[in-house]
């Protein structure tokens, strides 16, 4: 998906659409605590404090150090910055230097590394690690994330980079969202090289798109995304935030975008049409004609957006009492609800969702409250919920039209258009949008 938004957002640029990019030069925040969060945007606090191996609350003071490094290496090279471009590089040296500034004893004996996943993106590892001083409170294994080794898919995705690089080192300080602890990431040759370190959360494990999600996993998921919203609801610095791919449109931002969606919707229905009802293909493409009217609903709420919030991208321990969300390439500012809507719809079958949404709506709405959100009453969450569907036609057929097919991408493409168009039809989204014009 983030593949597909970065080449989007590169279209609407090519035609004239101004689509802001994260300036480098940005100074980074120099002191080990998070900027305080207005009173009414979070004071109740951030619930449970996180499990071992997950994101703590407070800024840490390795990540000023990453930070400050990172403002070097976005600035010169990846050989500079010392940013791995290939696995082999992934060395005991680079481990140890990367961890000192959260063990400064740490010595890095061995490491294995082996593949986890290879998107269309970049490549993901995973780092078992054997120290030979320090490493006390580290983790035995870690998850690497590198870029891909196709230059021209590198400098396609920069935007989608530098998204996940301005996540771990300017937001996740400030939400309540849980995330895997971050050691290191860092960015360079303008946003082309890139690299993070996580910690490993085995035996956590991915969700499944195409089979999808129990109640009780949905339930873990909306409350858990109440942590990225909730915090810094309304804030109004996520309106200058350069970190996005879909930064809050004006006007004409949102014309192009629904211009671009349009031509993604009609790609989408050429190749994959064939294999859809009727009624799913008519709900696709109207949805795609009103995306420039939607995305202009409702400026006067919003956060900062997830903006890809599947089971994909979702782990859930065994046990199923924790969730975490990783894969922050696709950030936006815009209508909350839409993270919600979108995910609900494409991670339940179509049974399920409409049997358990308002349930799974209200768990969300009293998340944010415990987050400290107020003036934000429960019906009208469920509304926006309602017009939040069609962040689903918009992301997939943008995830579809301007990426490389794959058989399991198409099956999932269309798993995910069929679960919220069906959604769309039973909660009448269009004819809210309309409504609203």
């Amino acid at each position: 998906m983030a593949d597909a938004l970065a080449s989007g957002a590169s279209v609407l640029r090519d035609v004239g659409v101004q689509v802001p990019l994260r300036p480098h030069s940005r100074r980074f925040p120099r002191t080990a605590e998070a900027p305080a969060v207005p009173a009414n945007r979070g004071s109740k606090g951030h619930g449970p404090v996180n499990p071992p191996g997950l994101w703590p609350l407070r800024y840490p003071a390795f990540v000023v150090s990453a930070a400050e490094h990172v403002l070097i290496a976005a600035m010169g090279s990846a050989e500079d910055a010392g940013i791995p471009v290939a696995p082999e590089q992934v060395t005991p040296q680079w481990l140890s230097a990367v961890l000192m500034s959260t063990d400064p004893g740490v010595v890095v004996a061995h490491v294995d590394v082996t593949p986890i996943g290879t998107g269309q993106t970049g490549a993901t590892f995973r780092v078992a690690a054997r120290y030979a001083a320090g490493g006390r409170d580290l983790p035995a294994s870690f998850v690497v994330k590198l870029p891909a080794q196709d230059e021209a898919v590198r400098d396609r995705v920069a935007l989608s980079y530098r998204s996940e690089h301005a996540f771990y080192t300017e937001v996740a300080h400030t939400v309540a969202v849980p995330l895997p602890r971050c050691y290191h990431c860092a960015i360079a040759d303008d946003g082309a090289q890139f690299v993070l370190l996580l910690a490993d959360m085995a035996p956590a494990v991915q969700g499944d798109q195409i089979l999808g999600c129990t109640v009780t996993e949905a339930r873990l998921a909306v409350t858990a995304l109440a942590g990225l919203h909730g915090p810094r609801w309304c804030d109004p610095a996520w309106l200058e935030f350069t970190g996005t791919v879909m930064p809050m449109p004006d006007d004409a931002g949102a014309r192009g975008l629904g211009d671009i969606t349009v031509l993604a919707a009609q790609i989408t229905l050429e190749k994959l049409g064939p294999r859809m009802t009727p009624a799913d293909r008519d709900t696709v493409l109207e949805s795609a004609q009103l995306i420039a009217e939607w995305l202009l609903h409702s400026p006067d709420r919003f956060s900062l957006l997830h903006g890809d919030y599947r089971i994909d991208n979702l782990l859930f321990d065994p046990d199923r009492a924790r969730v975490t969300a990783v894969d922050w390439q696709t950030l936006a500012v815009g209508l909350p609800a839409r993270d919600v809507a979108y995910f609900i719809a494409t991670s339940l079958q179509p049974a399920e969702r409409a049997a358990n949404e308002r349930a799974l709506v209200d768990a969300y709405h009293h998340a944010l409250i415990d987050h400290g959100v107020t003036g934000y009453d429960a019906e009208t969450c469920w509304q926006d919920y309602c017009l939040g569907m069609l962040q689903v036609p918009l992301i997939s057929t943008l995830g579809f039209a301007f990426s490389a097919a794959t058989d399991r991408g198409d099956e999932m493409m269309l798993t995910m258009m069929h679960r919220g168009s069906q959604a769309i039809r039973e909660l009448k989204t269009l004819e809210l949008v309309r409504s609203r014009i």
